[in-house]
């Protein structure tokens, strides 16, 4: 593989992580509203769905029979699959509605030695001396960027346990997602693979929201935050992440998405005003270092 390649790789994985990084603060700002997890899932999915049909539709169009079409078996395998994706959004969500932004990223973010020791256990890759590395100051950065010392963990409008096991449920399920999109059906289009996934997602939100939902399903959440959680969480992310994961690999792709982080924390900073004291900036600065490092090791390789 080029360096030119995965150097395209690691940019589509970084935007697509930033994009999913955006979303537990608009997810926050719904509950504000009164909306229910359930209802955000369902806008979330339904509209996203219906926006990868749009874009799968006007690929077949521009480029006519030079789509590769899906088979059964890979349609099957990615709406496996993508139930990991509604998993994710469902655990995530829920795990904001108990902890600060701040923290469920966090939380998110152990993704990085999760995808690892993933692709450590299931493709017999060692990890490299740089990526251990990385992967270590990642640890060491998301520890000061939730300024771990000063954390109040008697505060009653916290619920950390609730909160810290949906956050590592969350955690799990998406590096599920990642693994999956570097490895089924790599030979059809993101888009095609995308809207397959979403597919599975749905069918978990859609259940989700089936049993759980109290009282009348307050159909607002479609107009209000329904398309921006598509665009940020349904849409743009699964696109870029399909095609970038399998041009630089879980491992290097699980420390590229770390991106997620700073960028979620920077939106709650500005948006729901949650403090960010220097030694959370120190923390990102950290983790976007353990980035740089394995960028230019990469290149050199």
């Amino acid at each position: 593989m080029s360096t030119k390649t995965s150097s395209i790789g690691i940019v589509l994985v970084a935007l697509g992580a930033s994009s999913y990084g955006m979303l537990a603060t608009f997810v926050k700002l719904a509950y504000q509203e009164g909306f229910t997890t359930a209802e955000v899932t369902t806008a979330q999915f339904i509209i996203g769905i219906l926006g990868m049909l749009l874009i799968n539709l006007f690929q077949r169009v521009k480029q006519k029979n030079s789509v590769r079409k899906t088979t059964t078996k890979n349609s099957l395998q990615l709406m496996l699959a993508g139930t990991s994706m509604g998993m994710t959004s469902v655990f995530y969500y829920l795990a904001v509605g108990y902890i600060p932004v701040s923290i469920g990223i966090v939380l998110l973010m152990q993704t990085v030695w999760m995808g690892v020791l993933l692709e450590w256990v299931l493709d017999k890759k060692k990890p490299s001396i740089q990526k251990t590395i990385a992967v270590f100051i990642v640890i060491i950065g998301t520890l000061f960027a939730i300024n771990i010392f000063k954390i109040n963990f008697n505060d009653a409008h916290i619920d950390w346990t609730k909160g810290c096991l949906l956050g590592l449920l969350a955690a799990a399920s998406f590096t599920t997602t990642m693994f999956t999109a570097n490895k089924i059906a790599l030979e059809i289009s993101a888009a095609q693979r995308s809207l397959f996934m979403l597919f599975g997602g749905g069918i978990i939100v859609f259940g989700y929201g089936l049993f759980t939902q109290i009282g009348p399903f307050n159909f607002e959440i479609f107009f209000k935050w329904g398309i921006i959680l598509a665009l940020f969480g349904t849409i743009i992310p699964p696109l870029l992440l399909n095609a970038g994961f399998p041009l630089t690999g879980i491992g290097l792709g699980s420390i590229v998405s770390s991106l997620e982080l700073p960028v979620s924390v920077c939106m709650a900073y500005v948006l729901l005003d949650e403090q960010v004291e220097p030694l959370q900036w120190v923390g990102i600065a950290c983790i976007i270092f353990a980035i740089v490092i394995m960028n230019v090791s990469f290149r050199k390789k």
